[in-house]
């Protein structure tokens, strides 16, 4: 019974793991963060605003948590760099990564500017794909582990988010089936979250006009808004042991939107 119990244990932490999350000062990301150190995990929590991140990682670490600040914008190259070689230095071996960080800007397709196109595509697409390669020797290092990145359900199908932020999307959706296959021999699951809206400061904007909230909800089956916590927890299954045999899977957090036809 007691051998049963802690094999049950195990397969339910992340006790003795050290997990990466972009974005995590606030919304999305940091409810991420707090589900991964409530399993025990060891967080380095990126964002590229420093006192906003300092002051959510001092919250955890109060708590007793390990928490940890790494400001950077990963949009860049040198944000990038920054990040790997703080993570590198401070630990030989990475178990999660959580490509997270995101943004929008909501216009017709023909008003977007280049700079604009440039932003968001490294800010919600090239922010993933290069931390992943980049990590991706320290997830080896660990034996494998686990990268589960944000998509949202503007990568699945057409909603009012504009055409850019709905490309970048789905380029993550297909970004990890390709990696789930490449990467599967060397121990590392690669899995996608595809919210709707979810009540973060990135939604608030549009979720304020009443009309635009009220047809929101009358599109979503389960009829309100989802909470930061739930795909936190979403997130958090797909990187414990007890998710070892899922690779390559999109799963929509999303109160049924997404299935929901005539």
């Amino acid at each position: 019974m007691k051998s049963s119990l802690s094999h049950f244990q195990a397969r339910w932490s992340l006790q003795g793991q050290v997990a990466l999350v972009t974005g995590a000062s606030k919304g999305i990301g940091a409810a991420v963060a707090a589900e991964l150190l409530l399993l025990g995990a060891t967080v380095v929590a990126v964002a590229r605003t420093a006192p906003e991140l300092e002051q959510q990682v001092a919250q955890w670490q109060a708590q007793g948590l390990a928490a940890h600040a790494l400001a950077a914008d990963v949009s860049t190259t040198a944000g990038r760099a920054h990040v790997l070689a703080e993570v590198s230095r401070r630990w030989p071996q990475l178990h999660v990564l959580v490509n997270n960080v995101g943004t929008n800007i909501r216009k017709p397709t023909v008003e977007y500017t280049p700079d604009e196109y440039r932003h968001l595509l490294a800010t919600n697409l090239e922010s993933a794909w290069e931390l992943s390669r980049m990590v991706q020797p320290l997830l080896v290092a660990a034996g494998g582990g686990s990268i589960v990145n944000v998509s949202s359900v503007a990568g699945l199908t057409h909603v009012r988010t504009g055409a850019i932020y709905g490309m970048t999307k789905a380029a993550l959706v297909q970004l990890t089936r390709n990696l789930a296959v490449e990467w599967a021999g060397l121990g590392i699951r690669v899995n996608c979250v595809a919210p709707w809206y979810i009540r973060t400061p990135l939604a608030a904007g549009v979720l304020q006009n009443d009309a635009y909230l009220q047809n929101v909800l009358s599109r979503t089956p389960l009829g309100r808004i989802g909470e930061p916590e739930e795909v936190g927890a979403a997130v958090a299954f797909l990187c414990l042991p007890a998710a070892a045999y899922i690779t390559g899977q999109t799963l929509a957090v999303d109160g049924g939107f997404s299935v929901n036809g005539f």
